[in-house]
């Protein structure tokens, strides 16, 4: 027909958001909860690779050796912030943003569940039987006689209580309710979440971890110069460090000689001499595995021990170029060991010594040299021997634990192989082309301490309290409503009793039967009972 005209099609294609409307979707987005259980989840699954690849905040050594050891994955895991997990970007990333989540959880929440408190319990639905659990019975007593016993047994049950109504049945009833807490539970929970994060970001931020490895005999002062590795937080100056110094007295262990956990250290402790200051006196401690000493807010753990075997080295003049324990790292179990000796002093060229430690000396031709057991039974060293340039000179610093050998070469022997200083304790060897002598004197142990400094631990305890407070809370709290209706119908009164478990899967005919039974004190017992659940 001329002039008729269609209406126009719906455009199938959505209208694009605005940008406010975007920041809306995105903000509803990230505060929904599950959102913030994913955010969790990606936290807890994070830090794996933080226990399981050494990291160079934690161990320093373990991870250059480590480094060492993975030439082709070092680079890859350097990029992806494998070393320093912790204070990576994307792992700081998924922190703020859970944090930014929680919290847009919790204010809706709390608003809702404020507001919920305030209210009464809600009026009783129009049909009672149709309820999770109900009873109906008969008595003679007046309705207003039964409700005011209802009450008072809702009461002795701890329910809060709505002022009598009347709902649309025209009944008179009585509407209560109670487990409120279980939604604080739930509120605290994800609150105390906050307060473990904060705890750990103020750490993080106010404190400091350090690393030092000591000597029996020989001490260390809380200074910045004295330690091996030291990681202080974004807000923490080395002038804050407390003035305490110690001296490592004695170290004592105990290795399990039999069994299938034989070679095992049983236990370990190590006693220390205290100041608190310099101008303080003295005092004795103990340090023990999860037992640390706490010096002024600042802790310190034994979190290893080893070997120092004692070693002189005599260059080609006579003279005592080196001597001194020298610390060698446990590689095993059985604590085979591995050390370095530099000697910068030597005439007429520099000597380096590369090699192992093996408390319990032993050696087949199957597995070559090799440590029996961690004691220390049979002591002895094997080391290959380098003449040249340690490269000391260069500026460039160097661990204790690793000989540059880019400037030296191994010293041939008359067959022209390279030397190995092969030494129980107590011998020595002497080099060739006089370039002097070798001693295996003695040997001391060392501890590995771990000094720390964590103001928010505190915080962090007191929040995972809170959780497991919350979770407690809203595990076993069961939110439940009951309602009483009475109405006169004849000469008789038929009460009706009724609960809702808002918890799904909560068995109200206990709860039920208590209630009658307390109806039953006030005189108010049924004559004839009906359950319509």
């Amino acid at each position: 027909m001329s002039g008729s005209s269609r209406p126009p099609t719906p455009s199938a294609t959505p209208m694009a958001m605005t940008p406010v409307e975007l920041g809306r979707w995105a903000w509803r987005q990230l505060t929904s909860m599950r959102t913030a259980l994913i955010l969790l989840f990606l936290l807890a699954l994070a830090a794996i690779p933080g226990s399981v690849v050494p990291q160079e905040s934690v161990d320093s050594l373990t991870a250059s050796r480590w480094q060492e050891q993975h030439p082709q994955l070092t680079p890859i895991y350097q990029k992806l912030g494998l070393f320093h997990v912790y204070s990576s970007p994307w792992f700081a990333a998924i922190y703020l943003l859970l944090v930014v989540s929680l919290v847009g959880c919790i204010l809706p929440r709390t608003r809702v569940y404020w507001r919920g408190l305030k209210a009464e319990p809600p009026p009783a639905p129009r049909n009672l039987s149709r309820l999770q659990e109900s009873r109906r019975w008969e008595t003679d007593a007046e309705p207003d006689v039964v409700l005011t016993g209802a009450r008072a047994a809702l009461r002795k049950h701890r329910y809060r209580l709505a002022p009598p109504t009347t709902d649309t049945g025209s009944a008179p009833t009585v509407s209560a309710e109670r487990g409120f807490l279980r939604e604080a539970g739930n509120l605290l929970f994800h609150i105390s979440v906050l307060v473990v994060l904060a705890g750990f970001a103020l750490g993080s931020l106010l404190g400091f971890r350090g690393g030092v490895i000591v000597v029996t005999k020989e001490g260390f002062t809380n200074s910045l110069s004295q330690y091996d590795e030291f990681l202080p937080g974004e807000a923490f100056s080395p002038s804050k460090l407390a003035p305490f110094s110690f001296i490592v007295k004695h170290f004592d262990v105990t290795f399990i000689k039999t069994g299938r956990s034989a070679g095992a250290a049983h236990e370990f402790h190590a006693d220390l001499s205290v100041r608190n200051s310099p101008a303080s006196k003295p005092y004795a401690a103990r340090v023990s595995v999860n037992h640390p000493l706490t010096i002024d807010g600042t802790k310190v753990f034994l979190v290893g021990h080893g070997y120092a075997p004692h070693i002189t080295v005599r260059d080609g003049k006579g003279n005592v170029a080196y001597s001194g324990p020298t610390v060698f790292l446990p590689e095993s179990e059985d604590f085979r060991s591995f050390g370095v000796v530099k000697v910068p002093d030597a005439l007429p060229t520099q000597i380096g010594l590369e090699g192992e430690f093996y408390p319990t000396y032993g050696f087949t031709d199957a597995t070559g040299p090799f440590s029996a057991f961690p004691d220390a039974k049979n002591p002895a060293i094997s080391m290959l021997a380098y003449e040249g340039d340690l490269g000391l000179d260069t500026g460039n610093p160097q661990s204790v634990y690793a000989l540059d050998k880019a400037k030296m070469k191994p010293i041939p022997t008359a067959a022209g192989k390279p030397v190995r200083v092969d030494l129980p304790m107590g011998a020595s060897k002497t080099l060739p082309d006089g370039l002097g002598t070798v001693t295996f004197d003695g040997l001391s142990r060392f501890v590995r301490l771990q000094v720390s400094k964590r103001p928010g631990a505190g915080v962090a305890l007191a929040g995972t309290s809170l959780a497991l407070l919350g979770l407690l809370g809203s595990l076993f709290i069961r939110p439940r409503r009951v309602w009483v209706r009475a109405r006169r119908e004849g000469n008789r009164t038929i009460v009706e009793l009724a609960g809702l478990d808002r918890s799904s899967g909560g068995d109200l005919s206990g709860e039920l039967h208590q209630l009658q039974v307390l109806l039953s004190q006030e005189g108010l017992a049924p004559e004839h009972e009906e359950d319509t659940t």
